[in-house]
């Protein structure tokens, strides 16, 4: 099968290839792909993830072709939207049948493919946080993949979101997706908070933390910035109080209940996950750059096949 192949030689560290067709263990289903979501830190961190030869990626959506011989999971021939660290940048993937989600007969696989990782980030992100009904709830990096379904996610859970953006530009549509109010950049702000998602990390953390009200919590979800943060803690005991940093990684398996979850709401016009690129998996070098340049707002998205 043809698939994207990491070589550190290459731009990007990808390149086609042919590799053989993943064998599937009993409880894995073989998917064909037909759309792919990327995700900055598995471009950023390609090298560190992964040997020359792999096929990288994470999320993809297509068609079971070969149900898990265990008895678990779908039918051949039915549609469904993916996750696993690795696999998803080739024709064929095996999945286990605990990491996939059933989809509508309507909805676009290129949609579909947005759900897993970006979605389910958000939504444990803000779960964790516990109860955010009327409460202040910032979001920075909120123009991002993950960013926009928080910022979805947190309104719908009853909170007033605050997404901080690091342009104007960047700020376009949050109002519509829930967001009370969209912020450029945190100096302005003086109000606390009493949850945080960051996505930026570096001087945005650091800056975050301090507007955490006593017994907030701010969680650390990605780092889109690629720089270290530096925290006064000593300051930031002089203001009393407890407040707490979290270090969220999204782990485990059996995720498939939160892919349906997320599936049930985009079908019903609940969220939307705001593809803001789009194109044949051929143009993977140019989506890649677009990414890691920020120039996106959302999510990036590559279709292998164009016929459906």
């Amino acid at each position: 099968m043809k698939a994207l192949i990491f070589d550190p030689n290459a731009p990007h560290s990808l390149r086609f290839g042919e590799v053989a067709i993943p064998q599937p263990t009993a409880s894995q289903a073989l998917v064909e792909v037909r759309a792919v979501s990327l995700n900055l830190g598995e471009i950023a961190f390609l090298e560190r993830l992964h040997k020359h030869g792999d096929v990288p990626g994470w999320d993809a959506a297509g068609v079971i072709v070969r149900a898990a011989d265990d008895g678990s999971g779908p039918l051949p021939g039915t549609r469904v939207t993916t996750s696993g660290w690795n696999g998803a940048w080739g024709e064929f993937r095996a999945v286990d049948t605990n990491e996939l989600a059933t989809l509508p007969a309507d909805m676009d696989f290129g949609v579909a493919s947005t759900l897993p990782v970006a979605g389910t980030t958000a939504l444990r992100a803000i779960r964790a946080l516990g109860s955010v009904v009327g409460r202040r709830l910032l979001v920075t990096g909120a123009s991002g993949g993950v960013g926009s379904f928080a910022v979805q996610l947190g309104r719908f859970a009853g909170a007033h979101v605050v997404a901080c953006v690091s342009s104007q530009a960047r700020g376009e549509g949050l109002h519509k997706l829930g967001a009370a109010e969209v912020v450029v950049g945190l100096d302005a702000i003086h109000k606390p908070f009493d949850g945080v998602l960051d996505l930026v990390g570096g001087a945005v953390l650091a800056r975050a933390f301090e507007l955490v009200a006593s017994g907030g919590t701010l969680m650390s979800i990605g780092n889109a910035s690629l720089a270290p943060t530096t925290i006064d803690f000593e300051q930031a005991r002089s203001r009393g109080g407890d407040r707490r940093i979290v270090l969220f990684t999204l782990g485990g398996t059996g995720n498939g209940p939160d892919f349906s979850y997320l599936v049930d709401l985009v079908s019903r016009g609940e969220i939307d996950p705001q593809i803001g690129w789009r194109g044949n998996w051929q143009h993977m070098e140019e989506a890649a750059t677009a990414l890691l340049e920020r120039r996106v707002r959302g999510k990036v998205v590559l279709d292998l096949r164009e016929d459906e």
